[in-house]
């Protein structure tokens, strides 16, 4: 008898890898949960793992077919870390990969965009996630959320630039999609809530919603990028975070697609269906 295949997610604690999981073990699949200190996550088998741990690897592949792939945080070449452990993932027998990516960083791209490339040579099931910016950053411990809450300010260099802000929910039950289909989507999907908004119009939302007034400062693209610097950002990642700001400003993120509706059935949650659930949460 064939034992029965397992489903690895890394980065299984953090935003989208824990609704990923959750999705996942509420369907009924055996999940592997990887976090680096192997953190119990309901429904699933937790497993230590660590991208830059090459020891942690081979006991997180063993009997895996399908895998979802967190890069690791802040790392400017991430490439360099995962690219080993996809050749080992498919030596072991993974025929499945799902990469979360963004919707800024195209194939053969800076950061993950080198193993968006790479990733079809690899697997012959595969899919690319690019979501747009998470609505989670204005609601959960992103520093925009900390500065909402601490000073009643948003801080960024996009201008009057708009970007479709997508609910993790919602990427998450795209991957869980790309992962358990009959099919594989075999393509990058971009996926974006269903209106494109400016950070002057995220800062209105959250003042109504919240009733405490939040406002959006407009820095320019060096201020932004010393600003994450002083706040201890590693000075390349920085550079490449202020310049995304700078590509919103310049339309670079002014899209709308239907992609979350025409893979998961339903449409992605609004901003300020976001916002009321967030304070919804708080207080229950």
């Amino acid at each position: 008898m064939t034992a029965e295949r397992t489903t690895l997610v890394t980065g299984a604690t953090g935003t989208t890898g824990s609704r990923t999981v959750a999705g996942l073990t509420a369907a009924g699949h055996r999940v592997r949960a990887a976090s680096r200190r192997a953190a119990p996550v309901a429904g699933a088998e937790p497993v230590a793992f660590d991208w830059y741990d090459p020891a942690t690897h081979a006991a997180v592949l063993d009997g895996v077919d399908r895998v979802y792939l967190v890069p690791p945080v802040g790392d400017p070449d991430p490439a360099a870390v995962m690219l080993p452990f996809l050749h080992r993932a498919r030596a072991a027998g993974v025929q499945r990969a799902v990469l979360l990516s963004s919707s800024a960083v195209p194939a053969g791209g800076p950061a993950v965009g080198a193993v968006h490339e790479a990733l079809p040579g690899l697997f012959g099931q595969w899919a690319v996630l690019r979501p747009s910016w998470f609505m989670q950053n204005f609601t959960g411990d992103h520093v925009h959320a900390r500065s909402i809450r601490g000073e009643g300010v948003i801080r960024s260099a996009t201008g009057d630039g708009r970007v479709a802000f997508i609910d993790a929910d919602d990427i998450a039950a795209v991957a869980v999609r790309a992962l358990t289909d009959s099919r594989s989507p075999d393509t990058d999907l971009i996926l974006t809530g269903p209106e494109a908004l400016s950070y002057d119009d995220i800062a209105a939302t959250i003042t109504e919603v919240t009733g405490r007034r939040v406002v959006h400062h407009r820095l320019s693209y060096e201020e932004l990028r010393d600003r994450l610097a002083a706040a201890g950002t590693p000075g390349e990642f920085a550079a490449i975070l202020a310049s995304l700001d700078r590509g919103i400003a310049a339309g670079a993120e002014d899209r709308v697609t239907d992609t979350v509706h025409r893979l998961t059935g339903r449409p992605p949650r609004t901003f300020r269906a976001h916002v009321e659930r967030a304070m919804e949460t708080r207080l229950t």
